[in-house]
This record gives structure tokens, C-alpha cells and sequence, in this order.
């Protein structure tokens, strides 16, 4: 029987990874020769070539692509597993780290990780929130986090190998200062036209869900402000600048914290919560009890 050399195997991974043998050299702190002449011993073992160059850049092969797989389940599994042994043998918290882009409003995190709060182990999230969707999935490649809340699944056209697990989906609720409201909720939907609006921004995934339930709706408010970040529409809509809309499922919450109140909901304007990974199956017990827990509440509201 033939042994997979794993150090081969993991000098393979890294290359695959950071795209040159120069940076995989800065990253293992080995020789360009010592890598380049292991990945191809791993090629003859295999019998196989794992790379064809183009450029200064080394690209996977049919073959390699399939490697590149195994080695992503292999070694993230390897560090899984040393990171639950030293966790319970220093006694220190598990450590989460999760990618938030800014089009998930703070309120939605929340809800989503209150779960992993209550086990019993200690757990330690760490939020990120300093790139787009597409940057934490390549975060997400090289395990750099452990998992990303998106509101839209992974673009299968980006080079990771990545999981979309849908956590629930819901509709929209648009919102606006008590006085705004009390004016526009009467003939709603239709009340919108020639209304100011805070629009969610092009990042977002619903903005073009709200687009079109405009056109088919004929309704043509009047675009006041468009936001990124999802916190920054709330706060001008709730500063009397115009009307925005948040998920229903945290519609109490938006109430509450801005001092607004409720134009309207428009359930076919329907919103998805993603929680991407590297894994098909959810293994680390802080963030299954996520994903299942938000799963359960999204799902829960219409």
C-alpha cells in the first residue's frame, strides 16, 4: 500500500493556495528549491502533475483541483483537531472567527449567535467586518475564519471551495419616523410613490428584490440616499431622512432601537441568511448550534 507523504501533501496545499512558490516559500519558511522539488516528488508518487505554469503564477490541474479538495478537508480537519485538544487542555475558550459584511445589520448577527453563547464551554467570538463577501471567502480558503454570515449564498463562480448552509429566509418591513409613518401606512404600498427612500445599497442582495417589487408594484419612491452598510440607513431613516426597510424577523428590535415605526411589510420581498464554510457538514459544536438556532428563528417569521 501506498503512504500519501503528507509533508509533500502540505507543501502541495500552501502553493495551491497563495498561487506562487514564492509566497508559499515566505509562508513555510522553506527554500524555493526545497518546495518545488517535494510537490514534485508528490506528482510522481501520484502519478499525476498537479500544476501547469502560466506566467509567474502555477495553476491547478483537473487533477490538482481534485487535491486541493482533499487537502482542505484534510488539514482543516488536522487543525479542528488540534485546536479542541489544546482548547480543553489549557482550559481556554473556543475560538470563533466569523466574516460579517456591512449589509447585515448588528441586530441580525446578534440573534444569530446568542446559541453559541449558552453551551456550556467558553466561547470567544471574533467579528470581522473589513471585507467584502468575496475577500472573506478567500479568508475562508486559506482557514484564516471559520465561517461567514452572507445574505446571499457563495458566488460558485469564485475559486473556493465553499458551503452555503441557508439558515431561514423572511420578508421586509419598511420603517419610518412615527410621523412619516402614520401619513404613509394608510395606503400602503402605494403611499411610496414620491416618498423618500434610504435604499439599501448594490452589495446588498435585496436591493434588487426591492427593485423589481417596485417596477411591478408601479411604485416609484424617491431615492434619497442609498447605504451600504445596513446600520447607516437605519440611523438617516430613523433621523427622519426617509423610509427603509430591515428583515421582518427583526422588526421588533429596529422599533425599539431607532424610535421608528412600521409603514408596511411586503412578504414577497423575501430575504435569505446564509452561513458559508469549508465544510458540508458543520462539525464545530459553537457553530452548528448557530446555524441550527437561526435557522430555527429566520425560518420562523413570514
Amino acid at each position: 500500500m501506498d503512504w500519501l507523504n503528507y509533508h509533500h501533501f502540505l507543501y502541495f496545499w500552501v502553493v495551491a493556495a497563495e498561487g506562487t512558490i514564492v509566497k508559499a516559500s515566505e509562508k513555510l519558511k522553506l527554500a524555493h528549491p526545497t518546495i518545488s522539488g517535494q510537490i514534485h516528488r508528490l506528482e510522481d508518487s501520484l502519478g499525476v502533475k498537479l500544476f501547469v505554469r502560466r506566467g509567474r503564477r502555477l495553476v491547478l490541474t483537473e487533477a490538482g483541483q481534485v487535491a486541493f479538495r482533499y487537502a482542505e478537508e484534510i488539514f482543516s480537519l488536522g487543525r479542528e483537531f488540534v485546536d479542541t485538544l489544546q482548547g480543553h487542555a489549557s482550559g481556554k475558550p473556543l475560538r470563533i472567527v466569523i466574516g460579517v459584511p456591512d449589509v447585515l445589520a448588528p441586530s441580525l448577527v446578534r440573534l444569530f449567535i446568542e446559541p453559541a453563547l449558552k453551551l456550556s464551554e467558553d466561547i470567544q467570538i471574533v467579528f470581522r467586518s473589513d471585507k467584502t463577501l468575496d475577500e472573506f471567502l478567500a479568508e475562508l480558503a486559506l482557514h484564516r475564519i471559520d465561517a461567514v454570515f452572507s445574505d446571499r449564498p457563495a458566488n460558485p463562480a469564485i475559486a473556493v471551495r465553499a458551503f452555503s448552509h441557508l439558515l431561514g429566509e423572511c420578508g421586509t418591513t419598511f420603517f419610518a419616523t412615527t410621523a412619516m409613518a402614520k401619513g404613509l401606512r394608510r395606503k400602503f404600498p402605494q403611499s411610496l410613490n414620491g416618498a423618500p427612500m434610504v435604499m439599501p445599497g448594490e452589495p446588498s442582495a435585496v436591493r434588487r428584490s426591492l427593485s423589481e417589487w417596485f417596477d411591478t408594484s408601479g411604485i416609484g419612491p424617491i431615492v434619497v440616499a442609498e447605504c451600504d452598510e445596513s446600520a447607516l440607513a437605519k440611523d438617516l431613516g430613523g433621523a427622519g431622512m426617509g423610509v427603509f426597510t430591515a428583515p421582518s424577523v427583526i422588526e421588533a428590535e429596529v422599533k425599539r432601537q431607532f424610535g421608528v415605526a412600521v409603514v408596511g411589510r411586503a412578504a414577497e420581498v423575501r430575504q435569505q441568511f446564509y452561513a458559508i464554510s469549508v465544510e458540508r457538514r458543520i462539525k464545530h459544536p459553537a457553530v452548528s448550534a448557530i446555524f441550527e438556532a437561526a435557522r430555527n428563528k429566520t425560518s420562523a417569521t413570514h
